[in-house]
This record gives C-alpha cells, structure tokens and sequence, in this order.
C-alpha cells in the first residue's frame, strides 16, 4: 500500500490498488433482491433466511412397503406363534385421508404414505405372507420401527437455509420439500462487456485489424463469476457512436465494463464520452500491469440527473492490452461482482508459494505476475512466472493462457529471490 501523500505520474495523481478496489467495491452495491420462482434460483445468493413453517414431515411417515399395526398387537410373534390380523385398507396415496387403526387390526400402505391414526409401527412386506385380506405375521414390531417421526427432518422455525447462501440443486431441492415455490434472491448481475477501439475486429472476421480478444475472455469471466455477460461487438472510437451505443446498453445493465480507450492519443474518446454521461474518474493507479484504470457511475435514464441509487449504473474502464484487461478483471472487478451478486467471499483462494527463480519488482508498485502454481498444502507451493516479469507490458496473450495463478509482490519489494514465499492469488481450481 502507498502511504504518506499521493505520488503524481503525469501531474495525474497515482492511486494504491487498495484505494482503487475500495472505490470500486463502493459501487458495487448488490443488485436488489427478488422473489423469483424456485427454479429461476439456481445460482443464485439466497436474500432472506428460509425458515420451516411446520415440522417435516408433518405426519409419520411409512418408510418401506408393509403393514400399519399397534407393535402391542404383535407382542409375542414368532414364525412358531404367527399372528395373523384382518387388512381393513390399501392405502397407496399420500393424498388419501389419514385412516384409523382399530385394535387387532392392520392398514397396507406403501412406502411414504401417512400412517394411520392408532398405529405405531410398520411390518415389512417381506416379513409376512403379503396377504390381502388377512396377514401373517411371523415377527414383533417395536413401537416406531420403519416409521418416520414427525419433526426427524426438520423441526417447525428451524431456519433451513440461511442469507447468503448460494443456491444449488442441493438447496433448491430442500427448500421445494418445505412447500417453498418462490424465494427472495440476489440476482445475476447482467454485465455488459463493451471493447473500445478502430482498430479492433471479431474474431473469424475478414476485415484487416487486431482480433478482440478482451471481449470473449471477459464474457467468460464475468460467467465464472456468476454473473450474467452480455457480450458487445468492438465499437469505434467515433464519440456519437461511441456514445450512443453506451446510452443503447445501460437499458440492460447493472454493471457495465469498457475496455480500452485509455490512453492519452486524440483518437481515445472514451474519457469525453463518459464524462457527460455521469460521475466517473480516470486515475492511474500503482499497479503493473493495468496501470489506468477508469471508474465510476452513469444516469440509467440519460439527461436525468438523479439521487437514487437504483437509478445510476456502475462503470469500470479497462486497459486495453488483454493482459492488463484480465489482471485488472480480477483484481477489481470479480470482487465487484461477487459484492453486487450478494456474495460474502468475493475474494479469489490465496496461497504463500516459495519462487522458484528470482526477478526484479518495479518500486512504488504492486506487481501483478502471470505465473504457473504447483504443489498441494501438505507439500507446499512453488510459483514460476510466464515470460519475463521485468517485462510484463511485452507478455502476450499466449503466455497469460500458460498461467493458473498471479503472484503479487508488494509495492514496498524491488525483488524477489529465489526460495522468498510469494503470495499468489489462484486463478483456478
């Protein structure tokens, strides 16, 4: 971290990466909650504690196929003393109304289906002559065998999941059994990934330019994340298109992420257009690489200026070089969206890994090295950079593909030995 004043780069004030992500967590309010159908969950944080409104089961509950008797109406059962009881009913269905059990007497019933009033036990098929209109019956029942009790799920208040939990198909399924339909969630929030440039193409294009590689990549970022990427074509550098098609894409955002358009040529507009649009700052920040950085908010509605939270729609401008674009995306803007998505951890795994060559770190800055991570907890960790780290401005995207963690080395170090621990962020896994 910088401490003491503010050094300038440029007469631009240079901001610590840890004023940088604090300003962008700041924004990152979480999208507000709904009450979404059970199935459109899935994914999901879960917004409200769900809590269970009656015992489970609320009845007891047959655990196998069999017969429903009062266990004292067996006492002494043998296959040499049989005792056999008239079949009063076949009850097959969960929907059938409760029967009661008269004494002496015995209910078919399947497996899951409400006992009968009066009995206290279940026989197994198997364990007798599976008659229909009179059973035999060649053993004892205990009181409570092959019976679900009322409340031996869950009892009645008990909270059964808890805010903050992100909802699967394990989650889903119990809050279905407890009667649930619809459930108060934090959505996905709906990214819009929008690259800056005239030089940029597609990729599979024909036309003469540099393929966009910020936009595919980003897009599955922010869906490993857990948010929903809505993927833009690379737009011109031209201000009237530029900002049109921002104003065209803030309808179906909640976050929305520029890449490129940084830099201080006359062709690089983005700054002219977003500034209008809203409170948003350009800063260089102590980091290589991904050294500027753009954040702030835009007018949902533009040309309406507004107070209101839910009105105004985050805005984080990333470098153009895709190494950059993807360092800076998970230094600042996964943790965003992890905030925005209800999320308690929004923090990638970490580990202290030992170096396995040396290199040299600029001063003043936190460097953040594309590196291959090896080892396990019991072992320990060893970290090795792809390509160059005194030259991270030169690593192309071929070499960022090679690595499964970044290793961080602080702004206060100017180099890293051979055998130092290194923390490193973990990038998969």
């Amino acid at each position: 971290m910088l401490l003491g004043r503010p050094r300038y780069d440029g007469g631009r004030a240079v901001k610590s990466v840890q004023d940088q992500l604090a300003a962008v967590l700041a924004v990152a309010v979480p999208v507000p909650a709904l009450d979404v159908v059970l199935t459109d969950a899935a994914g999901c944080i879960l917004a409200a504690d769900i809590v269970v409104t009656e015992d489970i089961p609320s009845r007891p509950l047959a655990t196998c196929d069999g017969y429903a008797v009062r266990s004292q109406d067996l006492v002494g059962a043998s296959p040499e003393n049989p005792v056999v009881l008239p079949v009063t009913h076949d009850v097959w269905s969960a929907a059938d109304e409760p029967f009661r059990l008269a004494p002496r007497q015995s209910v078919l019933v399947s497996s899951g289906v409400p006992m009968p009033v009066g009995a206290d036990a279940l026989v197994p098929v198997w364990a007798t002559d599976r008659g229909a209109a009179k059973v035999r019956v060649v053993t004892e029942a205990a009181p409570g065998a092959y019976v679900r009790q009322v409340g031996s799920d869950v009892r009645a208040g008990t909270v059964a999941l808890r805010h903050g939990t992100r909802l699967d198909a394990r989650q889903l399924a119990f809050a279905a059994s407890l009667g649930y339909a619809r459930i108060r969630v934090h959505p996905a929030p709906r990214v819009v990934i929008l690259p800056v440039g005239d030089e940029l193409v597609q990729p599979g294009s024909t036309r003469p330019g540099v393929f966009d590689a910020n936009g595919p990549s980003l897009r599955t970022a922010v869906q490993d994340a857990g948010a929903i990427a809505i993927q833009v074509a690379p737009v011109t550098d031209d201000q009237s298109r530029l900002r049109e098609m921002i104003e065209d894409q803030l309808v179906r955002a909640d976050l929305l992420i520029t890449t490129g358009g940084l830099s201080e040529g006359s062709h690089d507009t983005l700054k002219d257009v977003l500034a209008p649009l809203g409170t948003v700052r350009f800063d260089h920040v102590a980091m290589v690489p991904g050294r500027n950085q753009g954040i702030g908010t835009l007018h949902a509605g533009i040309g309406e200026s507004t107070d209101n939270p839910g009105d105004t729609i985050p805005v984080f401008s990333l470098p153009g070089h895709p190494v950059a674009a993807q360092i800076s995306y998970e230094v600042f803007v996964r943790p965003a969206l992890r905030a925005m998505a209800g999320y308690t951890d929004i923090y990638r795994p970490s580990v202290a890994a030992h170096a396995a060559v040396g290199w040299r770190s600029p001063a003043g800055v936190r460097q953040f090295v594309p590196a291959v991570l090896v080892g396990s907890p019991d072992g320990g960790y060893h970290v090795t950079p792809v390509g160059d780290p005194t030259r991270l401005e030169d690593l192309s995207v071929a070499g960022l593909a090679e690595a499964n963690a970044l290793a961080v080395v602080p702004e206060g170090e100017s180099e890293v030995r051979f055998g130092d621990r290194v923390h490193c962020l973990v990038l998969e896994g």
